[in-house]
């Protein structure tokens, strides 16, 4: 199993950045897939963007795609999910989680294994 936790979430205006960490514990994180997804009150948890365990392949859902950049870096253990032009919209609680059987990138929470308890992102207008 891998431990994540998530931080760096907070309040911003519209149109400002927050970067989101993800320290994981595990020797498997490196050879991960890593995603992020979100969820705001009264919604399902929606798909953000994910990584692949090489962090050569990355995916986006169409909603932050051109705004957010997701990144790894193996030795260090820690995923980072960087947000500009924030919108009011991107309020959420931000989770990340890894796929420990497979290290290719997949929008489906169903196949991620472990989760963070996740970060607040509010995003005021």
């Amino acid at each position: 199993q891998v431990q994540l936790v998530e931080s760096g979430g907070g309040l911003v205006q519209a149109g400002g950045s927050l970067r989101l960490s993800c320290a994981a514990s595990g020797r498997t994180f490196s050879s991960a897939a890593m995603g992020w997804f979100r969820q705001a009150p009264g919604k399902e948890r929606e798909f953000v963007a994910a990584i692949s365990w090489s962090g050569r392949m990355t995916y986006y859902a169409y909603l932050v795609k051109g705004r957010f950049t997701i990144s790894r870096d193996n030795a260090k253990n820690t995923g980072t999910l960087q947000m500009d032009s924030l919108e009011p919209e991107d309020t959420a609680v931000y989770f990340c989680a890894v796929r420990r059987g497979s290290g290719s990138v997949s929008s489906n929470n169903v196949d991620y294994d472990d989760w963070g308890q996740g970060t607040q992102v509010t995003v005021s207008s």
